[in-house]
């Protein structure tokens, strides 16, 4: 029973790193290297966690030193960031940053007045959808777009 209590007590140091730091390297370098920008976002959205995290634990340091089950915690709240089943950093992201933190995004000066002010009252993911499309069917289709949908909308 020593051998597993002493398993048991130092779980965080044994695991932590791993998966905390190690898995967490390793998903970033891949999420970098892939097409897709939803994996850029749990991992981005990770580290700045893990940030906060850190800089909790330096500044709170001698309230947590008397808390036993705090690295416990620390551990179990990044497995729930970190791990593929749960992509907690992501769902975070998804429904607290996302929703009251508004970061302007940048648009592309290439683009005219009139599609730059469209462009900048769209979320992130639209306004990537909407770049793309105008790279593929050109600014004319977009700006005939936005006029059928003010037509439509001065209809109702």
């Amino acid at each position: 029973m020593g051998v597993l209590g002493a398993l048991a007590r130092h779980l965080d140091t044994l695991v932590g790193p791993g998966m905390m730091l190690l898995f967490p390297l390793y998903a970033s370098m891949r999420a970098i290297e892939s097409p897709s920008t939803l994996d850029d976002q749990q991992w981005l959205t990770y580290w700045v966690l893990y940030s906060l995290i850190t800089l909790f634990e330096l500044s709170c340091w001698r309230v947590l030193q008397w808390l036993p089950f705090w690295p416990y915690m620390k551990l179990v709240f990044c497995m729930w960031l970190v791990l593929p089943m749960f992509n907690g950093a992501a769902y975070i992201y998804e429904n607290f940053v996302r929703k009251y933190v508004k970061i302007g995004g940048y648009v592309s000066s290439s683009h005219p007045e009139g599609q730059r002010k469209v462009l900048q009252m769209m979320s992130l993911d639209a306004r990537k959808s909407v770049e793309r499309y105008i790279e593929k069917y050109g600014p004319e289709a977009f700006d005939r777009v936005v006029k059928a949908a003010e037509k439509e909308a001065k209809k109702h």
